[in-house]
């Protein structure tokens, strides 16, 4: 593992293999899941083990992330099943409220994938067993919009609303500064028509005055 890497949840993990592939066979052509395995892109293996968990009949999660120190790009993942880890213990809120279902049981079951210098996505780890029965998931309860809703994207996500943000300030800085520069000139236009208007009011009594003396 690089060592120029920062992991998303700060969790130390073995990238060994625990002796076993795995096949997804779709009718047509079987894949076979093993150490070395390719992918052309992070997005390439979340689709292929979502497939992998449609078949099995589990729900996969998009869990932790490493990111390169030099750019802070996104080089290392891990897709877990969604019945890993355990839920949190949260005070009761009310007596009256039904206790949430139990949807975590620990499960090791992953599959690992880390960026390579070629640019491929390469399966360093991958742990087939469940420690939990699996069955067929309707399409309708499978949340597969994660894919699109991974920490990761969600920070691009941010920072890219927050260049916006910046670029919508320093239009508005612009298009204050061109208000006052208006303001400036209307003020000194009243300035002028002022001096005017005094000027004539003085030369007509000047007149006036004339015309008196005569």
């Amino acid at each position: 593992m690089d060592e120029n890497l920062t992991l998303d949840k700060d969790e130390n993990m073995n990238e060994s293999y625990n002796g076993k592939d795995s096949i997804i066979t779709d009718g047509t052509s079987e894949m076979k899941t093993y150490i070395g395995m390719e992918f052309e892109s992070e997005e390439a293996a979340k689709v292929f083990y979502d497939a992998y968990a449609r078949r099995l009949g589990f729900i996969m999660r998009v869990d932790a992330f490493r990111r390169s120190m030099r750019d802070g790009k996104v080089v290392w993942r891990r897709l877990v099943c969604n019945k890993e880890g355990f839920r949190k213990l949260r005070p009761k809120r009310s007596e009256n409220r039904k206790p949430r279902a139990v949807t975590r049981e620990g499960c090791k079951a992953m599959l690992v994938v880390k960026k390579e210098k070629t640019g491929k996505w390469v399966v360093s780890r991958f742990i087939e067993e469940h420690n939990h029965p699996l069955g067929v998931t309707p399409a309708n309860d499978r949340r597969t919009v994660i894919l699109s809703q991974t920490p990761d994207e969600k920070d691009v996500k941010i920072r890219e609303l927050t260049a916006e943000l910046q670029r919508e300030r320093k239009r508005s800085a612009g298009y204050l500064e061109q208000l006052q520069m208006v303001l400036r000139d209307m003020e000194e236009h009243s300035t002028y028509l002022s001096r005017n208007i005094d000027d004539i009011v003085q030369s007509v009594r000047v007149i006036e005055s004339n015309e008196v003396a005569l």
